[in-house]
C-alpha cells in the first residue's frame, strides 16, 4: 500500500474464513539478517520479510560492506564473517527499535567509526540503559543530540573493562538481546556473564534470540543470581558459523489479526506457518482467543480459530491478564475487548509507552473514540465495552500496529475510516490486501 494514501475507508465485516499465508517473522528476520552477516561463511535466508524494519537492517550491513545477495523467490545470500568490512559508516535505522539496539551492541564492538540515526520518532525512544550496559565494557558510544537518546557516534571501544554485564530487565528485551548477540565479539578469550537486573520483561523475546543463536552455532547458558534474577553465560572461544540454510518461520505478532478476525467475525480462518512448533513468544496469543470463548486448534505449522461470529450473538469473555509475555499481540487483544461481556483489563503493558509511539495513550484516545471507556495507567489500560460501536476514524500515530489492530473494529458491524494506512509497510506492506481476501462486507 502506498505510504501516500491518506485514509482507508474499511466496509462492517460480516464474516471471514479462508486460509493465508503468514509473511516472514520481522524478530526472526532482522534476528537473523545480523546473525548471518556476524557467522563464518554463507547463509541462505529464505522466507525472509520484505518489509520497512527489514529493509532497515539490510541496508545497514550493506553500509557496513556486507555482501547480501538478492536471489529472488530463492532468498537472501548472506557473506558473513566474524568482522564487518567497513569501518565507517552513517546508518539509518528509520523506527526500527530492534534494528537500531542490536546494530548498536555489535558495533560497538568493531573498532570503527559509525553514526545511527533515524526518524525523529526514533530520537525520542531511549537508549541509555543499554549504553550504560556497553560503556563499561570499553564501549565508547556518544549521544549527538539528547543525553539518553539517538542518534549516537560509536568509536572504537577502548580496552575491555570488568564484568559481568548488567543490564536493566524492564526497559525493554532489545537491549539483553543486543549484548547476547554481541557476546561472542567480547568472549574471544574468557567468558562474557550477562546479569539482568529487575524484573525482565518480554522473556519469550529472548528466548527466541538465544535459539536463533544456537542455530548459528552459538550457545547461551542460563542461570540465575543471587536475586534471583537471570543470568546469561557465554563460552570463550565462542563465534557464529553459518548454518547453510535458514527458513525464517511466519510472524506471530502479525497472525494476531487474523485469529481475532476468525474469533470476531466466524471464521474459520486459519493462519499457515505459524503453530506449536513456533520460536514467538506470540504463538500464545491463540490462547487468549481460547480464554476469551473461541475455538483453536493448531498444528505443528498452523493454527485456526472459529466462533460462533459476532452477528450470530457471540460475545468474547473479557479478559483480566498479565500480558508481559506478549505486548505487541495485547494490542490486538484491547481491540478485542470492545466486544467482550464486560471490562476488560490489560496488566504489564508497561513498555507500550516507548514504542512506536506511546501505545497505551494512542490505544486509549482511539478505543474512546469507537465508544470505549478506557482507563489507563502507567502499565495497564481497563477497557469497557461500549453498547453500541460508534463510527470513527482512527488515528494511526505512524504505528502499524495500531492501523492492523484497529482494522477489526470494523467486524462490528460499523464502517471505520484508518488514518495513513500506509504505516502497515512496517512490517506487513499487504496487509489490507491480505484482510479483504478473507472477509465478506455488509
Amino acid at each position: 500500500m502506498s505510504s501516500a494514501i491518506e485514509f482507508l475507508d474499511l466496509a462492517p465485516i460480516r464474516s471471514a474464513r479462508g486460509r493465508m499465508r503468514l509473511p516472514g517473522s520481522k524478530s526472526v528476520s532482522i534476528r537473523a539478517l545480523l546473525l548471518a552477516a556476524l557467522s563464518e561463511g554463507e547463509t541462505r535466508l529464505t522466507g525472509l520479510l520484505d518489509s520497512d524494519d527489514t529493509r532497515v537492517m539490510r541496508e545497514a550491513l550493506k553500509a557496513c560492506g556486507v555482501p547480501l545477495e538478492d536471489l529472488g523467490e530463492a532468498g537472501w545470500r548472506v557473506r558473513g564473517a566474524a568482522r564487518l568490512p567497513r569501518r565507517e559508516a552513517d546508518i539509518f535505522v528509520g523506527n526500527s527499535g530492534l534494528s537500531i539496539r542490536t546494530l548498536v551492541a555489535v558495533l560497538a564492538f568493531m573498532d570503527g567509526r559509525y553514526r545511527l540515526s533515524g526518524i525523529p520518532r526514533m530520537h525520542e525512544r531511549p537508549i541509555g540503559d543499554l549504553v550504560d550496559a556497553l560503556r563499561p565494557l570499553g564501549a565508547r558510544i556518544g549521544y549527538q543530540q539528547k543525553e539518553g537518546f539517538p542518534p549516537l557516534l560509536i568509536e572504537p571501544a577502548r580496552a575491555r573493562a570488568a564484568q559481568p554485564v548488567r543490564v536493566r530487565g524492564d526497559a525493554s528485551s532489545q537491549f539483553l538481546t543486543g549484548i547476547l548477540q554481541s557476546a561472542p565479539l567480547l568472549a574471544q578469550e574468557r567468558e562474557l556473564v550477562v546479569e539482568v537486573e529487575g524484573e525482565l520483561i518480554s522473556r519469550p523475546y529472548i528466548d527466541l534470540s538465544i535459539a536463533l543463536m544456537r542455530r548459528f552455532g552459538v550457545e547461551v547458558q542460563r542461570g540465575t543470581t543471587a536475586a534471583g534474577t537471570p543470568r546469561f553465560t557465554v563460552a570463550a572461544g565462542s563465534r557464529y558459523r553459518a548454518p547453510g540454510a535458514f527458513a525464517v518461520e511466519g510472524d506471530a505478532s502479525s497472525a494476531s489479526y487474523f485469529l481475532a478476525l476468525g474469533a470476531l467475525a466466524g471464521g474459520p480462518v486459519r493462519v499457515q506457518g505459524m503453530g506449536s512448533a513456533s520460536l514467538q513468544g506470540d504463538v500464545r496469543f491463540a490462547e487468549v482467543m481460547s480464554a476469551m470463548g473461541a475455538e483453536v486448534s493448531q498444528g505443528e505449522d498452523w493454527t485456526e480459530v472459529r466462533s460462533p461470529g459476532l452477528a450470530s450473538g457471540f460475545r468474547p469473555k473479557a479478559i483480566d491478564a498479565d500480558f508481559n509475555h506478549i505486548p505487541d499481540a495485547a494490542m490486538t487483544v484491547a481491540v478485542v475487548a470492545l466486544f467482550a461481556d464486560g471490562p476488560s483489563l490489560l496488566r504489564n503493558i508497561g513498555s507500550w509507552r516507548v514504542k512506536e509511539t506511546d501505545r497505551i495513550a494512542a490505544m486509549a484516545a482511539e478505543l474512546a473514540k469507537l465508544g470505549a471507556a478506557v482507563e489507563a495507567g502507567p502499565d495497564w489500560l481497563r477497557v469497557t465495552p461500549p453498547a453500541a460501536l460508534r463510527t470513527a476514524a482512527i488515528d494511526t500515530y505512524d504505528d502499524h500496529r495500531i492501523a492492523m489492530s484497529f482494522s477489526l473494529a470494523a467486524c462490528g458491524g460499523i464502517p471505520v475510516r484508518i488514518n495513513d494506512p500506509g504505516c502497515v509497510a512496517k512490517t506487513f506492506p499487504d496487509y489490507f490486501a491480505r484482510l479483504a481476501a478473507l472477509t465478506t462486507s455488509g
